[in-house]
């Protein structure tokens, strides 16, 4: 089983089903949850042959967007008379836990959360980043790509 996209899928799987991650996090925007799940499944339907189905696939994603920190991440002194230390850059930090399940064979299931990060410069605050679809799909597709991997790439 090998195909150029570094998949390794039982022939026998031809399903898959995503939930829709519910946003645990109370700092991240709304839209998150709705964001994340659809660019999981447009991933999965460019880079597989699997059938999207709304529930009970061969292959099933459930999970939880359950962290969504930004917080600074480099404190630099202040040029200021004051001196006070001040943030260099702030990070984003976003954790997404997973279950996955294989329904053709069950030592492939697995829960694990996944963590992307991406720094701003200090002068970019939450509600800029939030705002901001391509920042946050930069860390998010780092997660839907080691979500990808560890599922059905066996890496």
């Amino acid at each position: 089983m090998y195909s150029f996209n570094g998949t390794n899928i039982d022939p026998s799987v031809k399903t898959i089903s995503i939930q829709t991650f519910q946003n645990n996090a109370p700092n991240a925007p709304a839209a998150l949850s709705q964001r994340f799940t659809e660019d999981i499944k447009d991933y999965f339907q460019r880079n597989t042959t699997l059938k999207l189905v709304p529930r009970d696939g061969d292959l099933q994603f459930d999970g939880t967007i359950a962290a969504y920190d930004f917080s600074p991440a480099a404190i630099q002194q202040s040029g200021q008379a004051s001196g006070l230390p001040s943030a260099g850059v702030n990070r984003l930090v976003i954790q997404v836990q997973l279950r996955f399940t294989n329904t053709k064979d069950s030592k492939q299931d697995f829960e694990q959360t996944f963590q992307s990060q991406k720094d701003f410069p200090s002068t970019q605050d939450l509600a800029s980043v939030n705002n901001d679809p391509t920042s946050l799909r930069e860390v998010t597709r780092n997660i839907i790509t080691d979500m990808f991997n560890k599922s059905v790439a066996n890496w």
